[in-house]
């Protein structure tokens, strides 16, 4: 993120209001329509799919909810708090659409995820052409993985992804 778009977000921030949230509280729940944008200003989160932690953040400015209202559709996963955290709290179609800082910072996010995504896909797929052993292919998505939930923002595997490269296509719909 450029030093100057990351100086720019952080200073939208600080018109925004700001929630609390104690440690063990969920902020956002899978299935939910919230409508937030939330960023984090301190603390630590853990995101979870299906009751299995995906990802655990504490970077500050790391953004939870884009997703939804990008895509339109509930919240995918759930955010709870591992301590007491704060977030800056916004509304979620209003920040995005009106304020191109936020919409840049949030779009540099998602290309950052989209990225490794497709490196760590390009790698499985190598393997998989060449047969490689499935055990050697999992050590590749483990990696994979690690990278995505690197702990910089919400990891991409927050969004549901990479697939499993070892189910057909028809079952991972």
């Amino acid at each position: 993120m450029p030093l100057v778009q990351e100086a720019a977000f952080q200073a939208r921030l600080a018109s925004l209001p700001v929630a609390k949230y104690h440690a063990g509280e969920t902020v956002f729940s899978d299935g939910s329509t919230t409508g937030r944008l939330l960023v984090l200003r301190s603390g630590m989160v853990e995101v979870l799919k299906d009751g299995v932690r995906i990802a655990k953040v504490s970077t500050r400015g790391a953004v939870f909810g884009e997703q939804a209202v990008l895509l339109d559709q509930p919240h995918s996963a759930d955010v709870r708090t591992l301590e007491d955290s704060e977030f800056h709290i916004a509304d979620a179609t209003a920040l995005l659409a009106g304020d191109p800082t936020v919409a840049l910072y949030v779009a540099a996010i998602l290309a950052r995820r989209l990225d490794c995504a497709n490196r760590a896909l390009v790698a499985v797929d190598r393997q998989l052409q060449t047969g490689a052993p499935h055990g050697a292919i999992g050590q590749t998505v483990e990696k994979a993985a690690a990278l995505l939930n690197s702990g910089e923002e919400a990891s991409l595997l927050y969004a549901g992804y990479p697939s499993d490269p070892f189910l057909p296509d028809s079952a991972q719909r």
